[in-house]
């Protein structure tokens, strides 16, 4: 076959493999800036130009592009690198946060900007909802976007030692623009082989034999593994600092399945074609045993056991009931608590499964690299991990190999939102390596993110407030049962997280809990953003809202009555956390905006006759850290050429910490961003990091890289100093040099007096925090609503979110961070839901089944930042990329409560369920065209 084609101007002259798609052919040479995110033309991340127009590839035929003309990302500058205007725009608007959406924009943009006063042009770039139909972004919330197709500039280049508090750039901006930045799988590795898993089509079922010989027999097939291959040790995928939090319930590959989707074998090939031929080869013979999916019925007595077999040394608490883990405690005697309340509010709400749907999917390389002293090779995992040395750990464990024999590294991560705070692909991915000797890589379709990874747990939860006529509260009672699925990887945890902050942000002498993590047949749950706050605060904040109604008051006045203020101590009936502390407190000011917003809000003008409009208010507070200790170690060092290096553990997956990293270093030693360069995520570059989760980028990593900044500008001031013989007082540190007394000493000169002075050591300086003490952050979410009560349409008239984040480090990128946070929280509130059938299969493995919010979907949220500083975090610092979404769901049922007259107790509330809630309270009040309430 004859086969031509121009990929940025490039020929390439090899044809496409039968059926190939155009996105695999231009990655197999090279053009790594094509992303693989959806393979069903739903994402856009694989967007590129055949002749101009823009298209997904992952849809589009290679051999279509046959005497084509390809345009990637990486051929939108010119050939002397100057950047194509649209990639100055994005860079200057920082319009993206992982970026691995960023190339399909960039694209799209592109195309639809060259079209611009042509025959073509349709006016898309002045309808950003439609220009953008085909394009997901899961981290930025879009605005960030919509600002950089307009030419809006947010980035700075602040002067040195003035770079925090300021809006630089994230460092890898060029890169990410240019598509040079380097995910996961952005690497060639040669002789490669590929991994393919066969999954279980049952709920529940003991495997009684497996015949590979076919499998086996398929040309390119080396290995199929099962359970026989695999370790009998158990283990949590889960990924914590101590391992004995979660529930050592899992092993690499089991004899008995607990949910459809679980992985049965791998085959390993030298394709994926050949891969999935071998999977489907396999013949397995089953058991198949009894399921239960609802949690309820799991506690109940004859319920199936999941995990009946295992023993104490598993950590599970009732393994006969199916709990992973529970916690009941109370304060005080809440029924005498109930009994002196004037107004009692009961009430049941439920949380549903949430994909993280990060763009890129999980999945690892393992391949064997030669030692640095020559004594042989060790194995390296180049994984899409939040937690490079606790898979390390967990992998040394595993296989019984020292830690110097193994190196995990996260590239770029395409997303994360705690879903990668796991370790789903790397043990079997290393299982086979190390049987074959060979590099091996597992990449998770998109539907394999949906039935073979986590999701956030579901929840249901009863809660009871008791308040005297004044709206002071008198007792708080909760009873939670969170579903953590088939295997118990954060189920515990997440339970304990979710009654914590949820019951300590208010007031009230008696509190009870009763909470369950329970087993089912199904999917399993896992780290989410929130970590189970967000499901228990929309019930809390939700029956807030509904005791101040009740009562005829303002609620934001009842909540301002029973809020915890400044200095208080933090009660809950899961006992006190010691290190936790409210080192500065920013929550009466989130309240005093959501209270201006009301006050000054004209967005009901614009509201169609005969609409319904209301308006709700939700606040939450989160601790700036995990419990028990979350650890970072930092070593910044300053080098030949002048510039400084700076070695950090945490990965960069769109949460910024690389950008707040530099800007800590620039700080401390008075220099600008350009000459502080970051290496991270690799496990030979410090001693350890515990990793990129519970929101401890700034507050833990950055706290370690401020400590080991100032420690190593203490070190140059006296090494220049010693060098020039002026006192130590008179030495300042510059951008590029010392300046001692009028004496300027450039840092090249500095680095060689460090090595001639036979003082090299104080050419670096390692600094380590460990978590403890914790400060809490707050945050307070407002919207003004329309409803259509005859079709169940909302809209967004107006979103407002105020932030407590302490000394905002980054203005421009925290603000991103709440915008992504609420954008992700409004789609799990309106319509995301992973839902399952009877016997907990998933049923929406697919983003066109899923319903990810798009650019049309999403407001443009006003965010406030109050005027704090807190006595813990780094320069006053506190977290803030978790904890946006929690109080969105309960901003928003609030307003529809307001509007409606309704009480939306289950989540999501997607538009038939509120017209039939609409036309159910017209029927009750007899075909009033209102319902009641109103």
């Amino acid at each position: 076959m004859s086969f031509r084609i121009h990929v940025n101007d490039r020929p390439f002259e090899d044809a496409p493999r039968a059926g190939q798609c155009l996105r695999t052919y231009l990655r197999e040479r090279g053009w790594f800036g094509v992303k693989k995110g959806c393979d069903a033309g739903d994402c856009g991340a694989c967007t590129v130009h055949v002749d101009g127009e823009p298209v997904h590839s992952c849809l589009y035929p290679a051999v279509r592009a046959d005497g084509r003309s390809v345009t990637t990302v990486e051929g939108l500058a010119s050939r002397e690198g100057e950047l194509h205007p649209v990639q100055r725009k994005f860079l200057d608007a920082q319009g993206y946060q992982c970026g691995f959406c960023t190339a399909g924009f960039l694209m799209t943009t592109a195309a639809l900007e060259a079209e611009r006063g042509t025959a073509h042009d349709d006016g898309k770039l002045d309808d950003l909802p439609r220009a953008f139909k085909g394009n997901i972004c899961r981290c930025t919330g879009y605005r960030a976007i919509e600002d950089a197709v307009h030419g809006v500039q947010h980035t700075e280049r602040p002067c040195a030692g003035k770079s925090v508090g300021r809006n630089v750039g994230a460092p890898a901006g060029p890169e990410v623009v240019t598509g040079r930045a380097r995910y996961t799988f952005d690497i060639e590795v040669p002789g490669l082989l590929h991994m393919k898993l066969l999954r279980s089509p049952h709920p529940h079922a003991r495997i009684l034999a497996i015949d590979t010989s076919a499998a086996l027999r398929v040309p390119g097939v080396h290995a199929v593994l099962t359970h026989e291959d695999a370790p009998a040790t158990l283990y949590s995928s889960a990924r914590h600092e101590h391992p004995t939090e979660d529930p050592d319930d899992t092993r690499v590959l089991d004899d008995v399945v607990r949910y459809v989707g679980q992985r049965v074998a791998a085959v390993v090939a030298d394709s994926e074609q050949a891969a999935e031929e071998g999977c489907r080869r396999i013949e397995v013979t089953y058991e198949q045993l009894p399921y239960v999916t609802d949690p309820e019925a799991a506690m109940r007595p004859g319920a199936p056991a999941l995990h009946g077999d295992k023993g104490p040394q598993a950590r599970i608490a009732r393994a006969a009931d199916n709990v992973a883990g529970e916690v009941h405690g109370e304060i005080g005697d809440v029924e005498r608590g109930f009994a002196e309340a004037d107004l009692i509010v009961e009430d049941t709400f439920r949380t549903q499964r949430v994909q993280h749907a990060s763009l890129e999917t999980h999945g690892c390389v393992a391949y064997f690299e030669p030692k640095e002293d020559g004594t042989g090779e060790r194995l390296t995992v180049r994984s899409s991990t939040q937690t490079p040395f606790l898979t390390r750990r967990a992998l040394c464990a595993l296989y019984g190999l020292p830690e110097d024999e193994v190196r995990v590294v996260a590239g770029r991560v395409g997303g994360g939102f705690g879903g990668k705070q796991e370790m789903l692909t790397e043990d079997i991915v290393t299982l086979a390596a190390l049987k074959l000797r060979r590099p091996v890589k597992l990449e998770y379709t998109r539907a394999e993110q949906f039935y073979g990874a986590t999701t956030r747990h579901p929840f249901t939860i009863g809660i009871k407030v008791g308040a005297r006529a004044d709206g002071t509260l008198t007792a708080v009672q909760m009873r939670v049962v969170s579903n953590t699925g088939a295997y118990g990887n954060h189920g515990p945890a997440v339970m304990f997280h979710s009654v914590g902050e949820s019951f300590a942000v208010y007031r009230a002498p008696h509190k009870k809990v009763d909470a369950w993590s329970v087993y089912t047949n199904a999917v399993p749950a896992g780290a989410f953003r929130g970590y189970g706050l967000g499901q228990v605060t929309f019930a809390v904040e939700s029956v807030m809202d509904e005791l101040a109604r009740r009562l005829g008051m303002d609620p934001l006045v009842v909540r301002e009555k029973n809020i915890i203020g400044p200095g208080e101590a933090m009660h809950s009936p899961i006992g006190e956390e010691e290190d936790l502390h409210i080192a500065s407190y920013g929550l009466d000011q989130c309240l005093a905006v959501v209270r201006t917003a009301i006050a000054e809000d004209t967005s009901e003008q614009d509201v169609p006759e005969g609409w319904l409009t209301g308006q709700g208010t939700a606040m939450a507070m989160i601790a700036t850290g995990p419990p028990g200790g979350h650890y970072a170690d930092a070593r910044v060092s300053l080098l030949e050429d002048g510039t400084y290096d700076v070695a950090v553990g945490t990965a960069e997956f769109g949460n910024g910490t690389t950008t707040v990293h530099q800007q800590i270093t620039a700080g401390a030693l008075h220099t600008t961003g350009d000459r502080v360069t970051i290496r991270q995520s690799d496990t030979d570059v410090v001693r350890h990091d515990t990793g990129a989760f519970g929101s401890a980028g700034t507050v833990v990593a950055g706290k370690a890289v401020l400590l080991a900044a100032q420690s190593l500008a203490e070190r140059l001031r006296t090494l220049a100093a010693r060098h020039t013989g002026v006192a130590r007082h008179l030495c300042v540190l510059g951008a590029e040099a010392v300046d001692c007394a009028g004496r300027t000493v450039p840092l090249k000169e500095l680095y060689e007096a460090g090595h001639a002075l036979g003082a090299a050591e104080e050419l670096g300086a390692d600094g380590h925090w460990g978590g403890s003490p914790r400060s809490v952050a707050f945050n307070a979410q407002w919207f003004r609503l329309a409803v259509d009560p005859d079709t169940g349409e909302i809209r967004i008239l107006r979103s407002v979110h105020a932030a407590d984040a302490g000394k905002v480090m980054n203005p421009m990128q925290c603000r991103g961070q709440v915008e992504g946070g609420v954008a992700q929280a409004l789609g799990a509130t309106l319509f995301e839901t992973v839902r399952i059938d009877e016997r907990g299969e998933v049923t929406t493995a697919a983003f066109r089944r899923y319903r990810l919010p798009q650019y049309a979907d999403v407001p443009r949220t006003e965010v406030h930042f109050t005027e704090t500083a807190d006595a813990i975090g780094p320069l006053g610092a506190k977290s803030m990329s978790e904890s946006p979404f929690n109080p969105v769901g309960p901003a928003f049922a609030n307003a529809l409560r307001d509007a409606t007259g309704i009480r939306f107790t289950e989540l999501p509330v997607t538009r038939d369920r509120v017209w039939l809630a609409l036309e159910q309270a017209r029927a009750a009040a007899g075909g009033d065209p209102r319902p009641v309430g109103l």
